[in-house]
């Protein structure tokens, strides 16, 4: 590789046609005079090794940078297992958060229908004691009207059965319940 890019310096450094009317090979000829310094100057680049230490620099800066390429590669792998494992967790993170979510729902909604249950017993319960207070108040009024029915009717009976009845009548009537009780107790 190095041999063909001298050749090819040198090839291109000779002049296609000399300067002017005066033989080529002359130190009055610029084109030669030119062509023997370039040529001094590559013997003495070459003479100090000067393309080795070019190309053992150019070696050694390829193999720094494919360091730092192959750094940056495993950067990089390590950038995109980190950023994986990031994503898995925001994505389980986001399926817990609708878990809770739907749970959440499903709890609320069990305790509205729970309530709704509630509300409905409770008030049925409500209704029915209200009712039986009905009930109960209607029996007492009906308990106190008979009570008072009672006591107006024998009232006006013993109005009525004082004015009628003789003292005759009233012991006959006596011994009469006192017989019937006898009879019903024995």
């Amino acid at each position: 590789m190095r041999s063909i890019t001298f050749l090819i310096a040198l090839t291109a450094a000779t002049p296609a046609l000399a300067a002017g009317d005066k033989p080529f090979f002359s130190l009055a000829n610029s084109n030669f005079v030119v062509l023997i310094s370039f040529l001094l100057f590559i013997s003495v680049l070459l003479y100090l090794k000067v393309p080795g230490l070019l190309g053992g620099l150019l070696d050694k800066r390829a193999e720094g940078i494919k360091s730092e390429l192959d750094e940056a590669r495993a950067l990089r792998e390590e950038a995109q297992t980190l950023l994986a494992s990031y994503e898995r967790k925001q994505k389980e993170v986001q399926e817990q958060a609708d878990r809770i979510v739907a749970q959440a729902k499903s709890e609320a909604a069990a305790a509205a229908d729970q309530a709704k249950e509630d509300l409905q017993k409770s008030i049925e319960r409500r209704l029915v004691a209200a009712e039986d207070q009905i009930a109960s108040a209607e029996a007492g009024a009906v308990k106190e009207v008979r009570d008072r029915a009672v006591t107006i009717a024998v009232g006006a009976a013993r109005e009525v059965i004082a004015k009628q009845m003789t003292a005759a009548d009233g012991n006959k009537l006596i011994e009469d319940a006192i017989s019937t009780v006898d009879a019903k107790l024995h």
